[in-house]
């Protein structure tokens, strides 16, 4: 288990986040990090899954965040679907 900093972006959000995740951590896991500092904050909160892209690609919420190709300092973006 290792450091794996991303840069993200909240659909909504006008800050773009450096968030510290763990490589072994999973999509579903990357994406709560995010919503953590922001939905409720400047994001409202609705009753809707968040999701994650990265490179145009919506991310399955169960797979390994580096299985799913992300790199350190690689771009993210959550969103409500």
């Amino acid at each position: 288990m290792a450091l794996l900093p991303l840069t993200a972006l909240f659909e909504g959000d006008v800050m773009e986040l450096l968030v510290p995740v763990d490589d072994a951590d999973t999509v579903e896991a990357v994406t709560a990090s995010i919503a953590h500092h922001v939905v409720g904050h400047r994001v409202a909160k609705r009753d809707a899954p968040i999701r994650l892209r990265h490179n145009g690609v919506v991310l399955d919420p169960s797979v390994g965040i580096t299985a799913a190709g992300v790199q350190p300092l690689d771009h993210v973006e959550a969103f409500y679907d």
